[in-house]
């Protein structure tokens, strides 16, 4: 397989494909912007439909008022986010998943369940390794 992909690679780096490999690819922008804890709640936590803001902060317990806005501006600027506003006082926002929004539900479900489903694992591998690196012989710097 790794043979294959770096066959294939200049290939496609020569028809000018998508390859976030590539530090000045596009690609990686759009990584950055899923690759996000925040992202991947709200993604999670939008699934069902409109939501409003203070639901939403409800909802991730510990996001502040900052990130979420911060995270549902990306999300709305790449397209994965509608925000409406409706006409009332005071203003009722609400956000809602696009399309495009909701072709990542499933990936973004899958890897908060992941996280669910492993965290035992995942933190008794880092109490190991913790205890290990704590037993280590330290090198001794010259003087």
């Amino acid at each position: 397989m790794y043979r294959y992909l770096m066959e294939t690679m200049p290939r496609l780096r020569a028809r000018g494909a998508a390859d976030a490999y590539l530090r000045e690819c596009a690609s990686r922008k759009v990584l950055d912007a899923i690759a996000n804890k925040w992202t991947c709640l709200l993604v999670d936590a939008l699934q069902d439909g409109p939501v409003r803001f203070g639901a939403l902060r409800r909802r991730l317990d510990g996001i502040t008022q900052k990130s979420l806005t911060q995270t549902l501006r990306a999300l709305e600027r790449d397209g994965m986010v509608i925000r409406t506003v409706y006409p009332t006082i005071p203003p009722r926002v609400e956000y809602a998943l696009t399309d495009l929004g909701h072709s990542l539900v499933t990936l973004m479900e899958g890897i908060r369940r992941w996280s669910e489903d492993h965290v035992s694992e995942i933190m008794a591998a880092r109490e190991e390794f913790e205890r290990r690196a704590a037993e280590e012989p330290r090198p001794v710097p010259p003087i």
